[in-house]
């Protein structure tokens, strides 16, 4: 990917809020750090990558260690996180990874960068759908004694998401909060259930020892414990709605990363110590996703249990709305800089909300939802479709599109320092930059390398290049994209990555006679 002079030598103007009409800029002031933070971590979606992920990963690799893999990743993305928090100092934009590649490898660079995060975001957003109208159906069956397609309440919750991304962001993060904190609490009771009545290997700390990392299965183990940190990158998308941008953004990235390495280091362990580390991986091939809830039951009694499955709904739920607030973001960002029609970038009301680019994610999941529903739900077909194949190929490719964006970042980190001449200043954050970055390259190359692993497909199917050639699709559509907008509206191609700074140079540059 090349670098363009034209775009990276470009000043910001510091303090600019709005201009150019209301509209052209989401409202400032709605989140302080709480807000920040609950809006961040719902899109992790604690309970079910405790009850989801953890398992799944146990099961199919094998690996002891998910534990220490935790604590691995988590140093990795703080590495990450400190040349990516210091340029949130310096670019405060809705656009966040878009806007921050472009400022370090230029427009270009960035409008490839931007398509690959709206196709990243939407389908980490719609592969949720999938295991929620799975699950709700589920308890339908269970509780209520009644048969109900899963892509019923899978529509039904896309309508609702799409009705609160109408609402202020503010709104928002009091339900996301809620959602986040009770399911967060009803996790931290199983791990302390855990430690005081541990299986017959007692408080073994064998999952941390270096030795549970060995084996085929490591890397993409790797790609399936870095999916559960997903979320804690999206602070710098709300940049705007923050009363002060340089010191909460980096503040809740280093809260929410550390956060939730050390929660889910701490919850797979207390797995791991339930069952055993000799016996998690057969206990967990046996129960799979449902080994959560086997060892609650055992535990905790069977109210807990039916709770813990509501509440993994619940959550389910916040990471959807979080997600799709973020898509949003990043369409009313393009929308205001040229890359989507101007229609995307404009906010909606007294809300404040982007409500063309709310409306836009929605569509796109009740399309794919229908779309899923219309090949899948057959009588005869397997129940599991929507499961399999939405959540496990949307949250894959998905997945893998938000660590291609973080490895390219990295590199924009160090660009954009040595550029504006504070290599210096900054050397110790290019460092570990640069060490994030080739990280966060290793992990990237084995999750396309062991894609088939990751959605279950068989070695000899096409489907394990076709479904992450979809972000390389999306990187060389926007690429182009980029290529034209500098030919044919060179204007336009010089406001990539600027957001409201670009419309404050138009208005000053109207003032000068």
């Amino acid at each position: 990917m090349t670098t363009d002079s034209s775009s990276t030598n470009r000043a910001p103007a510091e303090g600019i809020s709005t201009f150019k009409g209301q509209d052209r800029a989401l409202r400032a002031d709605r989140l302080g750090t709480g807000g920040l933070l609950l809006s961040v971590l719902a899109a992790t979606a604690p309970l079910m990558v405790v009850a989801g992920v953890m398992p799944t990963t146990f099961a199919v690799m094998g690996i002891v260690g998910q534990p220490l893999l935790f604590v691995v990743l988590g140093t990795v993305l703080v590495l990450f996180s400190l040349g990516y928090a210091e340029m949130s100092r310096h670019v405060h934009n809705a656009g966040a990874f878009y806007a921050y590649i472009s400022r370090g490898l230029g427009g270009t660079a960035g409008a490839g960068a931007a398509l690959v995060a709206l196709v990243a975001y939407n389908s980490l957003q719609v592969g949720i759908y999938g295991i929620f109208g799975f699950e709700v159906s589920g308890l339908f069956a269970t509780y209520a004694d009644l048969e109900v397609a899963w892509w019923i309440p899978a529509l039904a919750a896309a309508l609702a998401v799409g009705v609160l991304g109408w609402l202020k962001i503010d709104v928002n993060a009091k339900v996301l909060g809620v959602l986040l904190v009770i399911e967060v609490l009803l996790v931290v009771v199983f791990d302390i259930a855990a430690v005081a009545d541990p299986g017959k290997e007692g408080l073994s700390l064998h999952a941390f020892n270096p030795d549970t990392l060995t084996g085929a299965g490591v890397g993409t183990a790797l790609c399936f414990c870095i999916a559960a940190f997903l979320g804690f990158e999206q602070a710098p998308v709300y940049a705007e709605e923050t009363s002060r941008p340089h010191v909460l953004v980096p503040r809740v990235m280093f809260l929410a990363v550390a956060g939730v390495a050390v929660f889910f280091a701490v919850s797979s362990w207390a797995l791991t110590v339930a069952t055993g580390p000799a016996t998690i991986v057969a206990t967990s091939q046996e129960q799979s996703a449902g080994l959560l809830f086997f060892l609650t039951e055992d535990r905790l009694g069977s109210t807990f249990t039916d709770v813990l499955h509501v509440l993994f709904v619940t959550g389910m739920f916040a990471a959807m709305l979080s997600f799709h607030n973020v898509v949003a973001r990043y369409a009313f960002a393009m929308g205001r800089e040229g890359l989507l029609p101007a229609a995307f970038g404009r906010t909606t009301g007294s809300s404040g909300a982007p409500g063309t680019g709310s409306l836009l994610q929605t569509g796109i999941a009740v399309v794919l939802v229908l779309t899923f529903a219309l090949t899948d739900d057959k009588p005869t077909g397997d129940p599991t479709a929507p499961v399999l194949h939405l959540f496990t190929w949307g949250g894959n490719i998905g997945a893998l599109g938000v660590i291609v964006l973080m490895a390219i970042a990295s590199l924009s980190v160090v660009v954009f320092f040595v550029r504006r001449g504070a290599a210096g200043a900054q050397a110790w954050r290019l460092v570990t930059s640069a060490v994030a970055g080739i990280a966060l390259v290793v992990i990237a190359v084995y999750t396309v390398k062991d894609f088939d692993v990751l959605v279950g497909t068989g070695p000899d199917s096409a489907l394990r290049w076709i479904l992450p050639g979809v972000i390389g699709l999306a990187l060389v559509i926007g690429l182009v994209q980029g290529a034209i907008l500098r030919t044919r509206a060179p204007e336009t191609h010089a406001r990539i990555g600027l957001g409201n700074e670009a419309f404050q140079l138009e208005k000053e540059a109207e003032r000068t006679p």
